[in-house]
This record gives C-alpha cells, structure tokens and sequence, in this order.
C-alpha cells in the first residue's frame, strides 16, 4: 500500500467497516427497506430474501472496510471493489425518486446518498496510484 494512499484506503475502510458492523443483525423490515431501496438501482436485488440481503449486505460492507484497511491488498484491487460498491449506491441514488432535483443535484432526501460520490473518487485515486507507482 502506498503511503499517499494511506489516509483514504484508512477513512474509506473505518467507514464502510463500522457501516457493515451497523447493519450485522437488521430486523426484517430493516433489512427489507434496504433491500427495496438497493432494487431501485438493481432490479435483480428484488428476488433476494430480505433476511439473507441484510446479512450479505453486512458481512460485503466489513469484507470491503477490511480490504480497504489490509495494507497486503492491492491498492487497484480494493480501489475497484469500491469503485463497484459506490457506483451502485449512486446508481440508486440516480434512480430513487425523490432523490434528486435534475437526476444529478441531491434534494435534502438525496444528500445522505449523495456523498458516496467521495467513495468513487477514492476508488478512483487508490486505481490511478497503483498504476502510477
């Protein structure tokens, strides 16, 4: 892991990290709102149990803040595992009515989603300084 990508790879991790620790034990109408909000952004989601998308949502978020805070990971490896993570949450956001004011600005609903934007550009960041150095 490079030095300069420290500090990212370390806030993007905690984040996710602790947001997946959050979500370990969702009760089922927890679970089935994110569920129905992620099949906004991915039709196919819809069909998975609401019980079993609350766990693999779970343990996806703490496998992906672990690879992001394992220095032994490639930074072009966890860069693209987050760049796929937030490029779907802000699929949904894009496709969630109510969300945006022109499919793009956040409304004040929106602005909570909106700043995953920052997940992709540290996606970004992580993919460009592998390949760099």
């Amino acid at each position: 892991m490079s030095l300069a990508a420290a500090p990212a790879r370390l806030a993007a991790g905690l984040f996710i990290l602790n947001s997946g620790l959050g979500k370990r034990n969702l009760p089922e109408e927890a679970a089935q709102g994110l569920r129905d909000m992620g099949a906004v952004g991915v039709p196919q989601l819809a069909d998975v149990p609401a019980k079993d998308f609350g766990r693999y949502i779970s343990y996806g978020e703490m496998g992906l803040g672990a690879a992001l805070l394992t220095p032994k990971v490639p930074g072009w490896a966890a860069g693209a595992a987050l760049g796929a993570f937030s490029a779907g949450l802000l699929n949904m956001y894009r496709k969630t009515p109510g969300m945006t004011v022109d499919g793009i600005r956040p409304t004040q609903e929106g602005t909570a989603v909106a700043k995953d934007v920052f997940m992709l550009g540290i996606a970004g960041t992580l993919i460009l300084d592998s390949i760099f150095n």
